[in-house]
């Protein structure tokens, strides 16, 4: 079997399937791309017996055939190329892969590819199309909000709900909370399932520079993403989503505006001097000043800013755990945000102050610290 592909074209489409694979896996045949030839046309697959991702690209061949090629050396051997054409040829015995350049020859033991585990099919499934740019923003506004408990796996996902009204992606860790809405794209039926946040980090990275439709489909166990060449399939996290509306405090009659690039400079140089098991920051408003504290007693460090900011309501002192902040606040990107709160021991609701598109929607919650005084 022998194609020929340019290298640039091969690598970039390598680059997007490589995060797929998992650095240490138990089958040995995981660690090698899935090459499907076809008369011009060659589809490559990664996996990781969970997710498992497909693109296909042109090239010129007459032959058909498969092959496992060990991923990590020839991902890195494609990158050290300029743009040149690579010739691929196969023993269809032994599966041994030589590749020619205009540099030189190199060969790599393959295996066989009919071993290579194959992708779920996503039987009686439901879909709907989003745009690649809605998509790409509703992960990114989510996926960081996602836990690591092993006993709680619902919350290690991004929770899609799909309605008929529009869709929401949610994502809690316990602590924090982030909801993101759009009502431009609307599901035919109601449906709901939790993604994996690898495989959303994977889109994520894919999506960031493509502007095209997405067809997702999905049914109780898988879900598919499929855009121009490419297709991404995982398994689902089985259970039931938490109540997270539950959580959510209806009435803040204390509200904070304020500049959302100073808030967060000074989230960030104050925190350097918090306790580093709580890393809590102490938010204090009067009128229209805002003070940023934070104090780590054990070693008599501590730091102290104000900022101008608008404030309706009472004046409070609330303590929040600085690295949720920082987090939050640098994921939103619009010039000012609003902080609503209730009480010192519930949870602050932080929005953007204008959405950049009116049909959009960011909530993000997060929990208070006790503070010690």
């Amino acid at each position: 079997m022998k194609f020929i592909v340019s290298s640039q074209l091969l690598v970039r489409n390598l680059q997007s399937l490589f995060g797929v694979i998992n650095p240490s896996n138990t089958l040995p045949i995981l660690d090698n791309f899935l090459f499907s030839v076809g008369k011009d046309t060659l589809t490559v697959s990664a996996s990781d017996l969970e997710t498992s991702m497909t693109t296909t690209l042109q090239i010129t061949s007459k032959d058909e055939g498969v092959v496992a090629i060990p991923a990590r050396i020839l991902l890195d051997l494609l990158k050290s190329f300029p743009d040149t054409p690579i010739t691929f040829s196969v023993n269809t015995d032994t599966k041994a892969v030589r590749l020619t350049s205009e540099y030189g020859e190199y060969n790599v033991a393959g295996l066989k590819g009919e071993d290579f585990p194959k992708a779920p099919e996503v039987a009686g499934a439901s879909s709907i199309t989003v745009p690649s740019d809605v998509l790409a923003r509703a992960i990114a506004k989510t996926v960081f909000a996602t836990g690591n408990d092993d006993l709680r796996p619902v919350m290690s996902g991004v929770y899609f709900e799909l309605k008929e009204d529009g869709l929401s992606f949610v994502a809690t860790d316990a602590h924090k909370l982030v909801k993101y809405s759009c009502s431009d794209f609307k599901a035919e039926h109601g449906a709901s399932f939790i993604m994996p946040k690898k495989p959303l980090n994977q889109l994520k990275n894919v999506l960031a520079n493509e502007e095209l439709d997405v067809t997702v489909t999905y049914n109780d166990t898988n879900a598919s993403f499929s855009f121009g060449e490419v297709q991404l399939t995982c398994r689902l996290i089985e259970g039931r989503y938490p109540n997270y509306e539950a959580v959510i405090p209806k009435e803040n009659p204390n509200v904070l505006t304020i500049n959302r690039q100073a808030f967060l400079g000074s989230v960030k140089r104050v925190s350097y001097f918090s306790n580093k098991t709580t890393h809590q920051v102490k938010l204090k408003i009067a009128g229209s000043e805002l003070q940023v504290s934070a104090e780590d007693p054990d070693f008599s460090n501590n730091a102290d800013e104000r900022l101008t900011c608008s404030f309706k309501g009472n004046d409070m002192t609330i303590g929040f755990n600085s690295r949720f902040l920082v987090e939050m606040l640098a994921n939103l990107d619009t010039d000012e945000v609003i902080l609503e709160m209730s009480e010192p021991n519930r949870a602050g609701i932080l929005t953007p102050a204008e959405s950049p598109i009116e049909s959009e929607h960011v909530l993000m919650l997060v929990m208070p610290v006790m503070i010690n005084d």
